[in-house]
């Protein structure tokens, strides 16, 4: 039988009442933008996107050039299809309004255009994430107050995983459902339906490197994986980790695992690395829908009320029982009055 389209997928949504034309369209839109990134990243060096861009986002980062060209492609491609009242990037320092020339609709767009740039010059897995949210009713202009809304309100979230293969991951609430691009065709066939992630794991995904900076209950942790079968866990545990968040939950959903980036005392300044509305959001949403778990270690990052739009927060997401375990650490760290 010959899978449906992501077309098609999102048409039998709307026909059950699940989603609108409007939320149809942007969907579409971010998928065929997701595609023109998918090409440039596939072309390498023989685009001439390579390298870094020479100029910095609102986080200080050193953008690539193809942080630039894949922020330009999501603007260019949502500006004009009156599904949006207005757009935020990981790239910008504040929220992008639709042009006055153009329709306006009841939506609005988060996304990081390329999250695990870093990683671009090596030829190792990138994406971009999005997460789509509802304009309050009776904003006509919406500013950064607009999209301040805790990820319960999220209406979809994705991400695209930019590999071997083109794959693009969707949640509308109902499930998580996997698409994979058929680059002969040009469109995004069903290959997967309803993903779950196994509730137990023995892999995580961590940077270590970071350790010596960790607080206590998570040095605890995985001092408890690194044992192994001589440990108080009993069992072997592998690590992952490919320094792009796409990839790394992109695996723990395909399989399983565990997913960390917590808070550190390198820079006691910042609560988090990971941006809440760009990456823990549309990612916990999706992961929550698949069976897992999604938190900061101290409480579920879907009901975090944004202070700002770049706002960071720890994560820890993937299969529920470990996220619950290295939760409940902190958690009794915190009760018992333990020092950072």
């Amino acid at each position: 039988m010959k899978p449906i389209s992501l077309t098609q997928f999102l048409i039998e949504q709307q026909r059950e009442g699940r989603i609108n034309a409007d939320l149809r369209l942007l969907i579409e839109v971010v998928a065929r933008a997701c595609k023109r990134i998918s090409i440039a990243v596939g072309k390498g060096a023989l685009g001439g996107v390579l390298g870094s861009a020479g100029t910095e986002n609102v986080q200080g980062e050193t953008q690539k050039k193809l942080d630039v060209l894949s922020n330009e492609i999501l603007l260019e491609a949502n500006a004009w299809g009156g599904h949006l009242a207005a757009l935020a990037s990981e790239e910008m320092d504040d929220p992008h309004p639709i042009p006055d020339r153009y329709p306006k609709g009841e939506y609005l767009l988060v996304f990081d255009p390329l999250d695990g740039s870093s990683n671009i010059d090596v030829n190792i897995s990138v994406g971009t994430i999005f997460s789509v949210l509802r304009c309050p009713e009776g904003v006509k202009n919406p500013d950064e107050k607009a999209f301040l809304q805790p990820g319960t309100q999220q209406v979809a979230a994705g991400y695209a995983v930019y590999g071997s293969s083109t794959v693009l991951v969707l949640t509308l609430g109902d499930g998580v459902h996997q698409f994979t691009l058929d680059r002969e065709q040009g469109n995004f066939p069903l290959t997967h339906s309803r993903l779950r992630i196994p509730e137990d794991t023995s892999e995580f995904a961590i940077n270590m490197s970071n350790m010596r900076h960790w607080e206590p209950p998570m040095r605890r942790y995985i001092e408890e994986l690194l044992a192994g079968k001589t440990g108080p866990r009993g069992r072997d545990f592998n690590m992952r980790w490919v320094a792009s968040m796409v990839a790394d939950v992109h695996r723990i959903l395909t399989r399983g695992g565990i997913f960390i980036y917590p808070r550190d005392l390198k820079d006691p300044g910042k609560p988090g690395k990971l941006r809440l509305m760009y990456e823990a959001n549309p990612m916990a949403f999706i992961v929550e829908q698949a069976g897992g778990a999604a938190t900061t270690g101290r409480e579920r990052i879907l009901d975090i009320t944004p202070a700002q739009l770049h706002q960071r927060v720890p994560v820890f997401l993937g299969s529920k029982n470990e996220v619950e375990r290295v939760t409940g650490y902190h958690l009794a760290a915190d009760r018992a009055g333990e020092p950072a």
